[in-house]
């Protein structure tokens, strides 16, 4: 009872009420305005400001109506090779002679093109509709090179018109002659399986391997040009590589998304 009487006799006449109160020291209103300050920078930057990202996949430098897979309309046993690896033949030009029931049969290119791979040997025995060989679709040596880009299907609709691709091309150490430097054509917006791949490229194993993580969207890339570079092309560095380049020669490409602002990956 002694201590409750004490208690209420000091809440009736409190002491010290004269002495003055110290709500923070100057320290500690520094910290909260540069807190304050921080914060609404942040809020302003989130609305109005805007963030770069890429998606990496692989690519491949072609021309660009791409290849086909010449089929070989008989079956029988090849007796000749007319054509070799490198070869730029017009429509309708002798690519294989093969012995039939019926009598030798020349296998012609379809359309006119440079001979990129030969899988038919003297003496092979092939069925119809065999392929004996692939032929890219290129009709001048000086007709430019483009890349296509796999891109995994989920990022397509984030690549804009125009957008800047780096390259990293297989045969040219970036290390030494950087990047190949590009921008978005045209992007299909279809999603491509193996065999469409393989169609576009004349290669099965390509299709396959593009195809690993799934059906990815064929981005083409039209190279910027450079007449001062040996590859005809512009690079990351002065002059880049001091060679020229080859179509199907593999690459990793770097394409540039749409900015996104900050603010968006808060909105559901």
């Amino acid at each position: 009872m002694q201590f409750r009487q004490q208690a209420l006799a000091k809440l009736q006449s409190p002491e010290e009420l004269d002495l003055p109160v110290r709500l923070a020291r100057p320290q500690g209103w520094l910290a909260l305005g540069v807190t304050v300050v921080v914060m609404a920078a942040a809020s302003v930057w989130a609305v109005t400001g805007s963030v770069a990202s890429t998606v990496s996949a692989p690519a491949i430098l072609t021309h660009g109506q791409g290849s086909y897979l010449l089929q070989s309309p008989v079956a029988g046993q090849v007796t000749a090779v007319l054509a070799r690896p490198g070869d730029r033949l017009p429509a309708g030009a002798p690519v294989l002679k093969v012995r039939t029931a019926e009598g030798d049969t020349v296998v012609r290119t379809v359309a006119a093109g440079r001979v990129t791979t030969l899988a038919a040997t003297i003496g092979q025995i092939i069925r119809t509709g065999a392929n004996v060989a692939a032929v890219e679709k290129v009709a001048h040596a000086s007709d430019p090179l483009y890349a296509t880009v796999y891109v995994p299907a989920e990022n397509a609709a984030a690549i804009p018109a125009h957008a800047s691709v780096d390259l990293t091309v297989s045969s040219v150490p970036a290390q030494r002659y950087g990047v190949l430097r590009g921008e978005v054509k045209a992007v299909d917006r279809t999603a491509q399986s193996a065999q469409s791949i393989s169609a576009f490229l004349g290669d099965s194993q390509l299709g396959e391997q593009f195809t690993r993580k799934g059906r990815p969207v064929a981005v083409l890339v039209e190279l910027d040009k450079s007449s001062s570079a040996k590859s005809g092309y512009r690079w990351s560095t002065a002059g880049g590589p001091p060679f020229r380049l080859d179509s199907m020669t593999l690459a990793t490409g770097s394409v540039r998304l749409a900015d996104q602002r900050p603010v968006d990956w808060l909105l559901p």
